[in-house]
């Protein structure tokens, strides 16, 4: 793994936290414990930061940065990841705040001062555009992103499930690179 400092700010790393080795993860970065940060995902908290909660994993080649202060936006954004969350393989989340239980389709986009609430489940290739907030409860698909339906209880359930069963994968993983 690469873990890069950024004016004099590393990365730091919760307990049983498994960073690929092709992962970057550069500057003020914080991962909960339990988190997995797979191949090729690209986390840059340099001119704000990124948290990463527990039990959440980032799937391979995801980007995930931030946009800066500004006079015009004097907290810029930081990219805020709830617990129990799971970014699917080549997805952009770009200075939004995730909260609990999400689960972000393949090749899905989140751009700049995006509210996701907890329990929501963003469909593959779906672009959420500035300053939107995504309620509780539903699916969203499309480009630009629509409240779809409202999640199946069983969909509710997945969105832990589907966070457990990565970290099963990941302390795998840990165990392999420690024997």
């Amino acid at each position: 793994m690469t873990i890069r400092k950024y004016k004099n700010t590393l990365p730091t790393l919760g307990k049983n936290t498994y960073i690929d080795d092709s992962a970057v993860l550069v500057g003020e970065v914080t991962c909960g414990d339990d988190v997995s940060i797979w191949p090729l995902v690209a986390a840059r908290g340099d001119v704000n930061f990124i948290k990463i909660g527990h039990r959440t994993n980032v799937q391979d080649g995801t980007v995930l940065h931030v946009t800066r202060t500004s006079e015009s936006n004097p907290g810029g954004f930081p990219l805020i990841i709830g617990e129990d969350v799971t970014v699917g393989h080549k997805c952009m989340l770009h200075g939004c705040t995730l909260g609990d239980r999400i689960l972000v389709g393949m090749g899905a986009i989140i751009m700049d001062g995006v509210i996701v609430e907890n329990d929501v489940f963003i469909g593959g290739g779906t672009l959420v555009p500035p300053n939107k907030t995504l309620k509780s409860g539903y699916l969203y698909v499309g480009n630009p992103a629509k409240q779809a339906r409202p999640l199946k209880e069983a969909e509710i359930q997945f969105l832990k499930q589907s966070a457990l069963n990565y970290i099963k994968l990941k302390d795998e993983y840990l165990a392999e690179c420690n024997s």
